[in-house]
């Protein structure tokens, strides 16, 4: 018998704060996370902003992370574990009270940061470092849980794809809790130079905080952020049991290869609507039922258009009427974190009954002419909403969340 699946605890690391009211609160305002790059000089690239996460970070991760095994993790590492260890406070789990050979973790993982920026890596921690399997492992590890942990690689959809394999090891009955979510930075000088290359960056960096600009006419790339999303994934079942909190559920998914081009969308966005409309379909919602979709929303050319194609041909006549917004315009893209970063918004979107902005659309795109909730957050009472996640390679994800109603 197949299990309802519910979100009982959650936690953002990302430009615009280290917590979860934090996250929350500016993104409901509009704010934009995107400065000037300090990692690293940048002044030689075409590309001079990105969403760093604050410098605080360093010090609210010692407080969760021992000294020793903190050496033995890059940065984005611990931005990883330290997410989880506040998603797992967040949802009141005491792991001494659960079967620990029930509890899994899966983690989103495109690389683990070790790149030109990193520091005090030594002979002896390299490895460690370097190992893709290492967040969810250190993870693992902190609680000595004894079900599946693993990372999953779809590019920038990875951590959505966490996500999905986690809802299906619950609702199948494999797991009573699934940690998962993801954590990323590409903000380095030889992986900037390369997005450059490809054309896919902004270079739009004065003002730096207008450079992300999604389905607006004037976008031209994407800004990279960084950070870490974390969700825990439990059983409703097990969740009313230890009387958890309960953020969202998760009605269904569906993930997708497109199996078209390593870098470009499948043209018209059809792959995209095929996935979109899986999703649903696995739901078992209705069209009409969907009240908001917090899109992948990159403000590249071909995404932004082929999103917007794509879920025209879902949802028809019905299109114009369901709210789609970036939070990518506030935070960038943060690669391997992005799905969980833009799941935890989703739900909370449902939770609080509020709508983030698509901050940033100046100059409206005639042939992109949905609803985008522009540059105001809005209040509206929704009952189920879609995230989409598509990567390079042809990695689609949609996610659906459902309103909690207990």
């Amino acid at each position: 018998m197949s299990k309802e699946v519910v979100i009982s605890g959650m936690s953002i690391i990302s430009s615009l704060g280290l917590s979860l009211e934090e996250n929350w609160n500016n993104i409901v305002a509009g704010k934009s996370g995107v400065k000037n790059i300090t990692h690293f000089d940048p002044s030689t690239l075409a590309t001079r902003v990105a969403a760093e996460v604050p410098p605080e970070f360093e010090e609210l991760s010692r407080q969760y992370i021992k000294k020793r095994a903190g050496s033995q993790m890059t940065r984005v590492t611990r931005m990883c574990v330290t997410a989880a260890k506040i998603a797992v406070a967040d949802s009141g789990i005491d792991f001494n009270q659960v079967d620990r050979t029930r509890c899994s973790v899966i983690m989103g993982v495109v690389n683990t940061g070790n790149s030109s920026i990193e520091k005090d890596t030594t002979p002896q921690n390299t490895v460690f470092k370097t190992m893709t399997n290492s967040m969810p492992a250190w993870i693992s590890l902190e609680y000595e849980l004894m079900g599946p942990n693993f990372a999953v690689n779809t590019a920038c959809a990875s951590s959505a794809y966490a996500i999905a394999f986690g809802y299906e090891m619950v609702k199948n009955g494999q797991s009573d809790i699934v940690i998962v979510g993801g954590a990323d930075s590409i903000i380095n000088f030889e992986e900037i130079e390369g997005f450059n290359a490809l054309y896919a960056l902004s270079i739009a960096n004065e003002p730096a905080g207008q450079a992300s600009k999604p389905f607006s006419l004037d976008r031209d790339g994407f800004v990279i952020g960084e950070g870490a999303g974390v969700l825990v994934l439990e059983s409703k079942e097990h969740a009313l049991a230890r009387n958890a909190p309960i953020y969202a559920e998760i009605a269904g998914c569906a993930i997708t290869s497109e199996g078209y081009n390593i870098m470009a969308p499948m043209k018209d966005g059809v792959g995209m609507a095929k996935t979109i409309e899986l999703a649903i379909i696995n739901a078992g919602v209705q069209k009409n039922e969907i009240g908001y979709i917090n899109a992948h929303g990159t403000s590249t050319e071909l995404n932004d258009r082929y999103e917007t194609m794509a879920i025209k041909q879902v949802f028809g006549d019905l299109a114009k009427q369901v709210p789609v917004s970036s939070s990518k315009s506030m935070l960038g893209h943060t690669i391997g974190a992005a799905g969980a970063i833009e799941a935890i918004i989703t739900a909370l979107s449902l939770k609080n009954g509020i709508l983030p902005p698509t901050i940033n659309y100046l100059k409206p795109d005639p042939d992109l002419d949905l609803d985008y909730v522009p540059n105001k957050s809005r209040a509206a009472d929704i009952r189920v909403a879609l995230s989409n996640s598509f990567g390079f390679g042809g990695h689609n994800a949609t996610l659906v969340f459902r309103k909690y109603q207990g």
